[in-house]
């Protein structure tokens, strides 16, 4: 991260590809996320869904300037030799049009494949590390408590080196972010506050260069706004649990949140009665207006890419309401 401080901040507004989507909707979906001018579209990894990697290159394949972000890549589940292998591939091929995130991989998840380490910060720090140095052609840097490629050396590097990110939580995974990757990828709700503290744990890096933040948030976008709240709620049903603890800590309602979600009986009673007002502050959610306004406080906030995932049955068809939102569209 060695770019001047000087220089502003992208605004870039992604889409989500949500994984669940019918495999008949992905290649429609991507193309029209494209024609309504998005600038980015994410690909998720979860265990038992679709693969990251094979998603990036079909999308990569069936568009023509999309930027593709891979969020996120557990660093626990590939050799990262063949991983550094799998992303230069991707952007020699599509120059300019990929980003890598890494991170942790949910604990339950991992160790159920067998790939969770004693010291998850350890590994995602020896991991982006070396994949940074192998993807730029540099040799493997010595061998660590879990990365070993020691003077491995990729043959075919791309002209324009993708940045790796972290999508990680915590303030101590987040600070790690700040001395090995090239920013940080903030899983939703990624409201202002959270960006904030998020850009304050990167530590230096946050002020002495130009780190990427993407993040996400479930959005919803209707001319009739308490039709766009109700859509999203859905999506907000595990907000209350402690893994969300850094997300909703800055929020100035953190402990009516918690205690709501103390005496409510189930996930989607929490949700279907939270207030409205938390509910903005949780998407991206209302009229083309009000859910423009609510992507700029993210940007402002320095966020240099906000990345909406879309609330509702019909992911396909909520594309064109989101892109009522994009400020090229105002």
């Amino acid at each position: 991260m060695s770019e001047s401080p000087s220089r502003p901040a992208p605004s870039r507004v992604g889409v989500m590809l949500p994984l669940d989507l019918p495999v008949g909707e992905v290649l429609p979906y991507v193309r029209r996320a494209e024609e309504l001018g998005f600038d980015q579209v994410w690909v998720v990894e979860d265990l038992g869904w679709r693969g990251g990697v094979a998603q990036a290159a079909t999308v990569l394949a069936s568009t023509t300037h999309l930027t593709v972000g891979i969020g996120i890549m557990p660093a626990g589940a590939r050799n990262v030799a063949f991983a550094a292998m799998e992303l230069a591939t991707l952007a020699q091929l599509h120059p300019g049009r990929l980003v890598a995130g890494i991170g942790h991989g949910m604990p339950g998840w991992m160790r159920q494949a067998g790939s969770w380490p004693a010291s998850p910060l350890t590994l995602i720090k020896e991991y982006a590390r070396a994949l940074r140095l192998l993807i730029a052609g540099e040799p493997g840097p010595a061998n660590g408590r879990y990365v070993r490629c020691e003077g491995v050396v990729l043959t075919e590097v791309p002209d324009l080196v993708p940045p790796v990110i972290l999508g990680v939580r915590g303030p101590k995974s987040q600070a790690v972010a700040g001395e090995v990757a090239d920013g940080l990828l903030l899983a939703e709700p990624a409201a202002p506050g959270y960006i904030t503290a998020s850009l304050h744990n990167l530590g230096p890096a946050a002020s002495t260069g130009s780190p990427e933040i993407v993040v996400y948030d479930a959005a919803a976008v209707d001319d009739d706004e308490e039709a766009a709240l109700a859509r999203v709620r859905a999506s907000l049903e595990s907000v209350g649990e402690p893994q969300w603890a850094a997300h909703i800590d800055p929020l100035p309602f953190a402990e009516e949140l918690r205690a709501h979600r103390a005496v409510s009986p189930d996930a989607r009673h929490f949700a279907r009665t939270m207030p409205a007002d938390w509910v903005r502050a949780l998407s991206i959610a209302g009229t083309p207006a009000q859910a423009r306004k609510a992507i700029e406080a993210r940007h402002a906030a320095g966020a240099t890419s906000v990345v909406l995932a879309p609330a509702g049955p019909d992911p396909l068809a909520a594309l064109d309401s989101l892109a009522r939102a994009l400020p090229h569209r105002h």
